[in-house]
């Protein structure tokens, strides 16, 4: 009997302290859960005053000003954007070859003096709808289909981008947006600063459409995409 006792016990005892040790090991959980939502709603908010700034081209809602040549932000992934505009304020792009847009907007950018400032902004970006462009532009939609598959090999079938090619998502963008950037490459006004790697490798890829009327028909084919 009193060895039926202790046995029932011990193992009482070692339920019990695996029990404490879960409950420990969960409450740890949800700490840190609520701690990283605490931070992120955080970032989200400064970035709201950040964004401010960037919302007088861009918009408020990231939807982009052809007007002032400002692409749309809503939907454009958060890895792809602290990389640009990193790439802005070490001068990688904006330089003093570049287009006036460009210079432009790195000067916009010397005022984020600090990786967080950045993250923030990005961090509200992310909170806003995605864009969805108007066609601005006419061109033959089968051509593009042709021409795009050299494209797709990065950004993908749909232009949905790759992280780890390090190729943007395209379908958020306006087509205005596309060509100049197009243009821009095969001009070499952006992808010719040694430390602009990726802006390296779009930069033949670009020099594949022969002319104007080529880069029209694969962005008039991505829009398709959507």
């Amino acid at each position: 009997m009193d060895s039926d006792l202790q046995w029932r016990s011990r193992h009482l005892f070692v339920n019990s302290a695996a029990a404490m040790k879960y409950l420990a090991i969960f409450g740890l959980g949800v700490g840190l859960a609520i701690s990283a939502v605490d931070a992120s709603a955080q970032t989200v908010a400064h970035g709201v005053t950040e964004y401010k700034l960037c919302a007088s081209c861009h918009g408020f809602r990231g939807e982009g000003n052809q007007l002032v040549n400002a692409p749309a932000l809503g939907g454009q992934q958060g890895w792809y954007l602290e990389r640009q505009i990193a790439n802005f304020r070490k001068g990688v792009r904006g330089g003093a070859n570049s287009d006036t847009n460009s210079q432009a907007m790195a000067l916009m950018t010397r005022g984020l003096d600090s990786e967080s400032r950045v993250k923030d902004i990005v961090a509200y970006i992310a909170t806003l709808p995605v864009a969805d462009p108007d066609a601005t532009l006419q061109g033959d939609v089968e051509k593009g289909r042709a021409l795009y598959a050299t494209c797709a090999a990065c950004h993908g079938p749909t232009a949905e981008g790759n992280e780890v090619l390090n190729a943007p998502a395209l379908t958020t963008l306006g087509d205005w947006y596309q060509l100049s950037q197009l243009k821009a490459f095969k001009d070499g006004n952006r992808g010719t600063h040694p430390d602009d790697t990726f802006g390296q490798q779009m930069r033949p890829m670009a020099s594949v459409l022969v002319d104007e009327q080529a880069m029209r028909d694969v962005v008039t084919f991505i829009g398709t995409l959507k």
